[in-house]
């Protein structure tokens, strides 16, 4: 049965109430019309219970505006849902169009630091990779947003596939599914990323959640359970006793980067919470810890930049020639399939919060 409005409702029940279920929640399709987003198809999803969040169809099916009860979770950054069209691969070009929202994907076959590493490709010994890679500026195909009763409970998502390609050289394609419940203040993302070419391939994949004001503020606590903290460099470093906490924003803030080896917990994933106390509001983040198996914090204090960055993923962020020196390079098999899921959610009782840490064990 779907909780709605403080009690729980059969299918017969909430069917009796609405002339259609769109009323209370689902999915629809869109098309932003204006200046650089001109021509990006979306899709729009309300739960029902209070969140609504945007899926950018035309940037790699990620996700965009989110809210809860009217309140903002995702940090927006200036430059807008940038259509695909102005992408800029080379360099740190990647952020002329980085949005923020509640999800970015970096990869498929490379993400993090500008570098030169080695080409799969027959006619290069080397090639310059940009920052975070192609995935999150490639529009969607055969994508599928749609709803259905199963049983009691109203199921929606969103499908498609996001496909990497070079002629005698590396082909993947992501195929994503993002769901959800009626009534329910969860986003469920189903993934499998599937080599379809002839040769072995790099494949590298990290989910660049951003969470920003009122979650995050002064008092804050991210909450992770961890083995083992890295600072990335001499700014997170002069930090590292307090990278779990946050203050206001600072003007000239230098970005610190944390390389955290998530706890593997009771039920086999692992999970991070972002909770501002002072108005009872957490978002959590729950993974699959052995296809993601390092987690990235972005603490980004700064002015009109404040913002936390979650980033679960099968490589940290260094560039693709530090995680191959390092030996966390991963590679697809010729018509291999990895599967990934993952889970992001709302909790704002003080019950919820409760029993989350007692999960986390913190």
């Amino acid at each position: 049965m779907a909780f709605l409005f403080g009690k729980e409702l059969t299918r017969e029940e909430i069917l009796k109430r609405v002339g259609d279920i769109s009323q209370i929640g689902g999915v629809r399709l869109a098309c932003l019309a204006d200046g650089v987003e001109r021509g990006v198809r979306i899709a729009e999803v309300n739960t029902g219970g209070g969140l609504y969040y945007t899926v950018l169809l035309d940037r790699g099916m990620d996700i965009a505006w989110t809210s809860y009860k009217g309140i903002s979770i995702a940090w927006r950054s200036a430059t807008g849902n940038l259509s695909p069209f102005f992408f800029e691969p080379e360099g740190l070009g990647w952020l002329r169009g980085f949005h923020g929202g509640l999800m970015n994907t970096c990869g498929l076959t490379y993400h993090g630091a500008p570098c030169k590493d080695e080409s799969t490709h027959p006619f290069l010994e080397e090639e310059e990779l940009g920052l975070h890679g192609r995935a999150s500026f490639t529009p969607a195909s055969c994508v599928w947003a749609d709803g259905e009763w199963q049983g009691d409970q109203y199921i929606f998502w969103v499908q498609g596939k996001v496909r990497e390609a070079i002629v005698f050289g590396d082909k993947l394609v992501l195929h994503r599914k993002i769901w959800g419940r009626l009534g329910e203040n969860v986003i469920y993302i189903e993934d499998r990323v599937r080599n379809e070419g002839s040769q072995d391939s790099p494949f590298m994949i990290l989910y660049h959640v951003n969470v920003g004001y009122p979650v995050l503020d002064e008092g804050s606590r991210l909450l992770l359970p961890v083995t083992k903290t890295v600072p990335r460099d001499k700014h997170a470093e002069a930090g590292k006793d307090e990278w779990d906490r946050f203050t206001v924003p600072q003007k000239g803030y230098f970005e610190k980067v944390y390389l955290h080896y998530p706890k593997t917990l009771e039920d086999g994933k692992s999970a991070s919470l972002l909770l501002n106390e002072k108005i009872q509001l957490g978002i959590y983040l729950k993974f699959d810890v052995q296809a993601l198996p390092y987690f990235t914090e972005w603490k980004m204090l700064g002015e009109g930049e404040y913002v936390l960055g979650m980033e679960p993923g099968n490589a940290f962020p260094l560039g693709r020639s530090k995680e191959r020196s390092e030996g966390r390079l991963q590679f697809l098999k010729p018509g291999e399939e990895k599967r990934i899921t993952l889970e992001i959610g709302v909790l704002d009782t003080a019950d919820q919060i409760k029993r989350f840490c007692e999960y986390l064990g913190v």
